[in-house]
């Protein structure tokens, strides 16, 4: 198995005996709200969390831009919160947060070797879903049902975001 260590801000990979790939740690966690003070009221008032400036410095969209997407810093790490708005009740999200109502969305892991892990995924009986080519996209995402109920998310780790530091 191999597993990855932060030192002086690089991710080192380090091969272990069994030499399989791994997922390097949470990057976010996804949720639906119907509105950004819904999320905020507990996340950053109740938690006491912060909204990530320079993440929600630009505008982000998803499906199309008919689901806003902002931000919340989660302690000191580098794990965040992404909160889904969906404004238009016809797409993936609004017909997620009409059914299921707001909550946990998605779980997104960062990868420092996108293909491989998302190949190594596949191997083991996972479902990609399919759309964009993973690297192309910087990501790509599992179903559900092939991993115990939790829509799955894996992201490239380095893809930075305008205003982050790049380590």
């Amino acid at each position: 198995m191999n597993f990855t260590e932060r030192s002086a801000g690089v991710l080192v990979r380090v091969a272990c005996a069994e030499g399989n790939d791994m997922l390097i740690r949470i990057d976010h966690v996804g949720i639906v709200s119907e509105t950004l003070d819904d999320a905020t009221q507990v996340l950053v008032d109740k938690l006491g969390f912060h909204l990530d400036l320079v993440r929600n410095a630009v505008d982000r969209a998803a499906e199309n831009g008919r689901t806003k997407i902002k931000f919340v810093k989660v302690g000191i790490g580098e794990t965040r919160v992404e909160i889904l708005l969906p404004e238009d009740p016809t797409t993936g999200i609004g017909k997620f947060l009409k059914k299921r109502g707001p909550g946990l969305h998605h779980i997104c892991y960062a990868s420092d070797d996108l293909a491989a892990d998302a190949e190594r995924l596949q191997a083991t009986g996972l479902a990609m879903i399919p759309g964009e080519d993973p690297e192309e996209a910087g990501g790509c995402f599992f179903y559900p049902k092939s991993m115990d109920g939790i829509l799955t998310e894996i992201l490239a780790e380095g893809r930075h975001y305008p205003g982050e530091d790049k380590k």
